[in-house]
């Protein structure tokens, strides 16, 4: 975690009347892995504490990389959810606790723009669609993209969803959701192949894990192969289950990142680009 973005994205929440506290392993660095910031056992207790803390009302993660994983069995989820519902916000890596917030407390949670990422620091529609989430929600029950059809129609459903990679990582594991059925999927990634958003995509549908879902809206593809060979593969796979799918929607690994609220019914409409809550974000329970 660079100091200098953490402390540029705190000060956008200052910004806002908000009075952020940086955890205290944030700033870590896992003494044998590169890629990990700090010991697991850390990075939860501070997430933990967080959450538990009844002064604090919103937890914001400060960027993705690797390691959420790592930390979901090291949560004492009896005590989160005996603290009652707060604001979790992040993406990418943090879809694994997207997950198992979902599951596990049956919260809605916000699939946006973090704290210290470059994106969100530089780009002013990303704060200002996050800042009227968090204050005011009834402003965006109606989500516009600029994405387009890629397979027509309009469905129903509960949102979900977020980076493909963890998602396929989850399958599987005791307690995760066990498909997408009745959800609206939102997937996005970043800096893969090809091939390997195939093999993803693949095991989630032989895992029956897409059976049922009502309608897909596809994200950014950030240093991805070239869109029209990552399109290819998005039709082939996911063009088979016979719902309403929009891609291009403008979340995830991309500049001016839209905030999606997960757990919320709602209407994706593919052939307008847009996503119609039934309810504001912060107003309503996880399906």
């Amino acid at each position: 975690m660079p100091e200098e973005r953490l402390e540029a994205g705190l000060d956008v929440l200052r910004g806002w009347d908000l009075d952020p506290v940086a955890a205290p392993h944030v700033l870590d660095r896992h003494r044998e892995f590169d890629y990990l910031a700090g010991a697991d056992a850390d990075r939860a207790r501070d997430l933990e504490r967080a959450w538990c803390d009844p002064s604090v009302s919103a937890v914001f993660c400060a960027r993705g990389g690797y390691g959420a994983a790592r930390m979901v069995e090291l949560l004492d989820w009896d005590a989160m959810r005996a603290a009652g519902p707060k604001v979790f916000l992040g993406f990418s890596d943090i879809t694994t606790l997207h997950e198992a917030f979902a599951r596990r407390l049956g919260l809605v949670t916000l699939h946006g723009p973090m704290v210290a990422g470059a994106d969100f620091l530089k780009n002013a529609r990303a704060q200002e669609q996050l800042r009227l989430t968090l204050f005011e929600p009834e402003a965006v029950r109606v989500i516009a993209s600029p994405g387009r059809a890629l397979v027509g129609g309009r469905a129903r459903g509960v949102t979900l969803g977020g980076c493909l990679s963890l998602l396929s990582a989850d399958v599987g594991v005791p307690g995760a959701r066990a498909s997408a059925r009745g959800g609206l999927l939102f997937l996005e990634d970043t800096g893969e192949e090809t091939y390997r958003l195939d093999r993803f995509l693949t095991q989630l549908l032989r895992a029956g894990w897409l059976d049922g879902v009502a309608g897909v809206a596809l994200g950014s593809w950030e240093d991805c192969d070239p869109y029209d060979a990552v399109r290819a593969v998005l039709l082939d796979r996911l063009g088979g289950l016979g719902v309403p799918i929009v891609e291009e929607f403008g979340f995830g690994h991309c500049d001016g990142a839209l905030t999606v609220p997960f757990g919320i019914p709602g209407e994706l409409d593919a052939d307008a680009g847009a996503l119609r809550l039934d309810a504001p974000a912060l107003a309503a329970s996880a399906g």
